[in-house]
Order: C-alpha cells, then sequence, then structure tokens
C-alpha cells in the first residue's frame, strides 16, 4: 500500500501551529475592527472568466483549474476538439474547465462589490482572511496554499485611506513584534517612465520585468527588458531612473509626463496624512518597487522584515497592496476606486518562529488539565469541569486515573498552562493545588479562586 502524502506546497498543521497562526489571525482582526473595517468571506472558487486577465501574463499562469465535472470530452466542441488533436494545452484549457481557485482575495472581493452593490454603503471598508492558491514553484516562503488577510475599501479615491492602510501595516507588526520597512511607490510615476522612454505601450512589459529587479538584479532585468524588444535607448532610460532615491530628483527626470508629475503629487498627499502620526517603523520610497499586479493604477506598497535587524533572515515579502481604480469596471460597475492591502500570514508565522516572537498564552488553548488519582476523584473532577466551563476556562481531564508519569506526560505534551491533582485529600477539603506548568509555581486554592484567577 502506498504510503500517505501531500501535494507540493500544502502542509498539515498540527494544533499548536494553529494556535499561533490564530493569534496573528486575531491580532489583525483587533486592529482592522478598530480601524472600523467589517468582516465578508468569498467562495474557494470562482468563475476563470472573473479571475483570468486581472493578475497580468505571469499571475494569469498560476492560476489554478477546476475540471469540469462530467464526460467532459465527449462534450467538446470542433474547436476544443481541434486544441485536443494539435495538443493546445491554453487552448484546451477553456473548453475543459470553466472554474479555477481563487489567486487572491483583491478581485473576488471587487466581484462581490458589484454583486452586492445595491446592499452595501460606500465607502465599504472590509476585511478578509482566508486562504488562496497559486500553482508557483513551492520553495521556502513560497506555498501553493496559503492565507491573505486583506483589508479593502472601495467607492472612494481619497489617499485618506492610503494613509490609514500604512498605518494599519505599521500598527499590526509592531503589535506582532517584527520590525518591518514599508516601501512605497506609485504606478502613475512608473507609467510616466515609460512615457518619457518612450515605451508607454510596453508599459506591462516593462513592470513586469522590474517587479523581478529583487531576484534578478539590474543586469537581469536590463535583459529581460531587451527579450521583451523594447529598444536600448528606453532600457538604458528605464534603468538610470530606477537608481533614483527622492522624489525631487525624479520629478526632474520625468518632467514632461503629467501622469508621472500626478503620481509624485499623491505621493506627497499620502505623506501630509501619514505623517500626522508617530511611527513604530520605516516607510521609504522605492521606484523600483512595481507590483506587478495589473490592476494597480496609483499608490502601491510593500513590507518586508527590516534586514537591519533580521540581517541572517531570508524572507520575500510580508505585505503588499495598492489603489486599484478599474477593477469593478471590468465586472460592469465603473467609477468605483478601491485601495487595500493584505498581510501574507504564512511569511508573517515564518518570520514569528524564527525569531521567537510567538508570547506563550499563543500555544496552548487548554488553561487547566486535571488529573484524577481514582475513579472516585475522577466523578469528582467531572462534575467540576461543568463548572470550570461555565465560568468560560478552558479545561480538561484526563481520561481514566492511569499511572501519573503518564498523565504528567500528556500534560506537557499538549502544553497547558497549569494543573490540578485530584484526590481524597483535595475532594475531603476542597483545596486544591495549582501547578504551573512552566514555572513550577503552586498554590492552595478553592475551586472558586482557581476560577478567579485563570480569568484574571
Amino acid at each position: 500500500m502506498k504510503k500517505p502524502s501531500l501535494p507540493k506546497g500544502v502542509r498539515d498543521f498540527d494544533p499548536t501551529t494553529v494556535f499561533k497562526r490564530n493569534y496573528i489571525f486575531d491580532t489583525l482582526k483587533n486592529i482592522f475592527t478598530k480601524y472600523g473595517y467589517q468582516p465578508i468571506e468569498t467562495p474557494v472558487m470562482e468563475n476563470l472568466s472573473t479571475l483570468t486577465g486581472k493578475y497580468g501574463e505571469e499571475g494569469d499562469k498560476l492560476l489554478f483549474k477546476i475540471l469540469n465535472s462530467g464526460d467532459y470530452f465527449n462534450k467538446l466542441k470542433p474547436e476544443g476538439m481541434e486544441a485536443l488533436g494539435n495538443q493546445d494545452a491554453r487552448k484546451l484549457t477553456s473548453h475543459i474547465a470553466e472554474k479555477g481557485l481563487r489567486y487572491d482575495l483583491t478581485v473576488p472581493f471587487a466581484r462581490y462589490v458589484v454583486m452586492h452593490q445595491n446592499d452595501i454603503s460606500f465607502p465599504f471598508k472590509r476585511y478578509q482572511i482566508q486562504p488562496v492558491w497559486r500553482a508557483d514553484r513551492p520553495q521556502k516562503g513560497r506555498y501553493r496554499e496559503f492565507y491573505q488577510c486583506d483589508v479593502d475599501v472601495v467607492g472612494s479615491d481619497s489617499l485618506m485611506y492610503e494613509a490609514e492602510l500604512a498605518q494599519i501595516f505599521d500598527e499590526a507588526y509592531h503589535e506582532l513584534g517584527i520590525k518591518v520597512e514599508i516601501r512605497i511607490n506609485n504606478r502613475k510615476i512608473l507609467q510616466g517612465l515609460a512615457e518619457v522612454a518612450g515605451i508607454l505601450d510596453q508599459f506591462i512589459d516593462m513592470t513586469t520585468a522590474i517587479d523581478k529587479l529583487d531576484k534578478i538584479g539590474l543586469d537581469g532585468v536590463k535583459n529581460e527588458l531587451a527579450k521583451r524588444e523594447i529598444n536600448p535607448s528606453a532600457i538604458d532610460n528605464v534603468l538610470s531612473a530606477l537608481q533614483i532615491k527622492d522624489l525631487d530628483a525624479l520629478e526632474k527626470h520625468i518632467a514632461n509626463s503629467e501622469v508621472g508629475i500626478s503620481g509624485i503629487q499623491e505621493l506627497r498627499t499620502f505623506h501630509q496624512y501619514f505623517d500626522l502620526k508617530p511611527m513604530f517603523n520605516k516607510i521609504v520610497f522605492d521606484i523600483t518597487l512595481a507590483r506587478g499586479l495589473n490592476y494597480y493604477t496609483g499608490c502601491i506598497f510593500e513590507v518586508a522584515h527590516d534586514a537591519t535587524v533580521y540581517p541572517d533572515q531570508v524572507m520575500g515579502s510580508i505585505g503588499g497592496g495598492g489603489r486599484y481604480d478599474d477593477l469593478t469596471s471590468g465586472f460592469g460597475l465603473k467609477d468605483v476606486s478601491g485601495v487595500g492591502v493584505s498581510f501574507g500570514a504564512d511569511r508573517i508565522y515564518d518570520v514569528m518562529e524564527e525569531q521567537g516572537l510567538f508570547p506563550a498564552q499563543a500555544i496552548s488553548g487548554t488553561q487547566l488539565l486535571l488529573i484524577a488519582m481514582d475513579e472516585k476523584a475522577h466523578l469528582f473532577a467531572f462534575e467540576a469541569l461543568h463548572k470550570l466551563r461555565a465560568a468560560g476556562i478552558s479545561s480538561d481531564l484526563y481520561p481514566a486515573p492511569v499511572k501519573m508519569k503518564k498523565m504528567m506526560k500528556y500534560a506537557n505534551d499538549i502544553g497547558v498552562e497549569h494543573i490540578v491533582v485530584i484526590g481524597d485529600q483535595e475532594m475531603a477539603s476542597g483545596s486544591f493545588n495549582l501547578k504551573h506548568m512552566q514555572s513550577g509555581e503552586q498554590r492552595k486554592l478553592s475551586l472558586d479562586k482557581i476560577i478567579t484567577v485563570l480569568k484574571e
């Protein structure tokens, strides 16, 4: 019999991992709610017509397609049979797969807004924490199934919201204990670069190449641009611009581009809002930030761990997002601007795990384990469980009175915070030793007092 296995890029999660991950989710939810965002959920699968064409050429390749149910080969139309005969997988896909797993949460959110436009009030602020799927090559920090935690607002073009979302980034990573660098750019500035270089009609080719800069370097970007048949003088113009570090110098470089100048002005307006609040982390302008997804139209963000604090940490982006003005128009609703950011929960988890940032209370959901010495004590403890749980104490009872060594090993294995051992003496006196498993500290307390202590 073949041993059970998992597809590459997906994982099982043990209880400790889920507790830690829920700690991240709960921290984010509390901040999202504090800023006035409301929760929604969307289905695991969407129509491929909803997903395709929204993520750029590279993104479309990474969509997981779902085969149509039934005998789809016998239902193929002539053009589908032709694609099959020619072994043209790209053309065949549209005939045998009509649905796909969601690639991100933003496009499904745009579809949601259009379908429910008469039921929501604009501006509509939502958060969403659900898994997404990408047919990517698995590697450290990159999975085929992973959670995204998104916050978006649609129905307003106010740059106040860009500042608010950057503040959410700043506060959330501070609460999680991670020092980060928030990078910001504007897609209009990148359009300006393309315009002054004379390659506005190849804008997507340019941004797709620039988006790979951190992986392939400047020489790699140069080669990538050349492969896309961008002329050498335009390549030199773009590469020189990518080395500009401040807005004043950049403004001179793209002075002849109206759209580029408007992007610079948007960043300055963003800072008028954002700089009113002291921040915990660095925020830097980065002209090389491209965010290759096609739907971004204005300010764009990316978050990485602060390399000066974690010099040995190798990890990609742990957050990102931006402004999208045209996403809902693809579903029939025009002139509805939106902006949003996403937290990469799985990469955040990896950083926190490697740096030991999870607090002790995040590791276990069980506050108290009762251990009974005999059958009589076991019935007594089972009755006590009702009182503990009714008071909101997460508690459990070892299922049978066995050797103490075995029961204590179980308590250690599940990472329970406290134990209480119950025997004849404890039942007679109504006084119990509450032992803290990590410190070894013991206190003799009544059951009511134990409830009070644990609730505190």
